[in-house]
């Protein structure tokens, strides 16, 4: 990954972590005050609260990626190391799908005349769980990449003693 590219990924990861990190504070203060400007159509409490906690699993896997990042960078992302971060990742998507789901379940009462709208919701949440699964399978591949490795070291170990 040449320089560029990290830094402009680096750059993308600030200013997302920072723009959640502002609708975050903004929801909090939101709740903390009591301040509630809408007409009470929807338990507007319950949703600020979820996506509070939507951002933070977002947060997580922000930081999670640019943890690979510098990995990736020091050329030490195919170590044992890296699936720390990888779960990290995995669970912040779950955690999000999870998110989603609670979303879907606070709206459905409002859409008793039109279900479809809480079954497209549902499908949503099932495709982030789809990430999570692809993920997961990227995580596999690291795994056997990880081996690999190792197996090339300890082969160039030994060939090195015969040499």
């Amino acid at each position: 990954m040449g320089k560029l590219t990290v830094r402009a990924l680096r750059a993308v990861l600030v200013v997302v972590l920072t723009g959640t990190v502002f609708v975050q504070a903004m929801m909090v203060w939101a709740l903390v005050s009591g301040n509630d400007p809408e007409d009470g159509t929807l338990p507007l409490t319950a949703l600020r609260v979820v996506t509070i906690l939507g951002i933070g699993a977002a947060q997580v896997a922000l930081v999670c990626v640019w943890r690979l990042v510098a990995m990736v960078r020091r050329g030490t992302v195919f170590s044992h190391a890296a699936f720390r971060y990888v779960d990290g990742i995995i669970g912040a998507i779950v955690a999000a799908a999870l998110v989603w789901f609670s979303v879907t379940a606070l709206n459905a009462p409002g859409q008793r005349d039109d279900p479809g709208v809480t079954l497209v919701m549902g499908g949503i949440g099932v495709a982030i769980l789809g990430v999570a699964l692809i993920v997961l399978v990227l995580r596999m591949l690291l795994a056997q990449a990880v081996d690999r490795d190792v197996e090339a070291a300890r082969m160039q170990a030994e060939l090195n003693e015969v040499i």
